[in-house]
C-alpha cells in the first residue's frame, strides 16, 4: 500500500482527490493545507508520493519542490504537481515556466479528470518502485 500526501488549500479539493485516490486503488491519502504543514508530515511519514498544488499560504509548491528536490533525504519521493496556475497566470506571479524548471516528476493543470490523476499516480508509483 502506497502513502500519498495530497497538499492543497482548497478543502473541498483536498477532500474529493482524497476520495478518488483512495477508491481508485489501496493508497492511504494524508493531506497537508500549506506548503509548511506538508514540510512537517514528509518528516514524519517519508510518503512513496507527493501530489502538491502551487498557490499555497506560508510556503507555496514550487517552493517546496525545490527545497524536496534538493534534500538527499527526500529528493527520490516522486512529486505529481497538479494546480490550476495555467488558468490563474494573469492574476498571479507563479508561471507554468516556473513549473517546468522545477524538478517535479509530472504536472497536471486542474481540473483534471478522475481517471487521468488515477493513471498519473500509478505511473509515478511504479517508475518509482523499481
Amino acid at each position: 500500500m502506497a502513502t500519498i500526501l495530497l497538499v492543497d488549500d482548497d478543502l473541498d479539493f483536498v477532500e474529493s482527490t482524497k476520495a478518488i485516490l483512495e477508491s481508485g486503488a489501496s493508497h492511504q491519502v494524508t493531506c497537508a493545507y500549506n506548503g509548511e504543514e506538508a514540510l512537517e508530515r514528509i518528516k514524519e511519514e517519508k510518503p512513496n508520493l507527493i501530489i502538491l498544488d502551487i498557490m499555497m499560504p506560508k510556503k507555496h509548491g514550487y517552493a517546496l519542490c525545490e527545497e524536496l528536490k534538493n534534500n538527499p533525504e527526500y529528493s527520490d519521493i516522486p512529486i505529481l504537481l497538479l494546480t490550476a496556475v495555467s488558468s490563474e497566470i494573469s492574476r498571479t506571479r507563479y508561471t507554468t515556466q516556473m513549473g517546468r524548471m522545477t524538478q517535479a516528476d509530472d504536472y497536471i493543470d486542474k481540473p483534471v479528470k478522475p481517471a487521468e490523476l488515477l493513471s498519473r499516480v500509478e505511473e509515478l508509483l511504479e517508475v518509482h518502485s523499481s
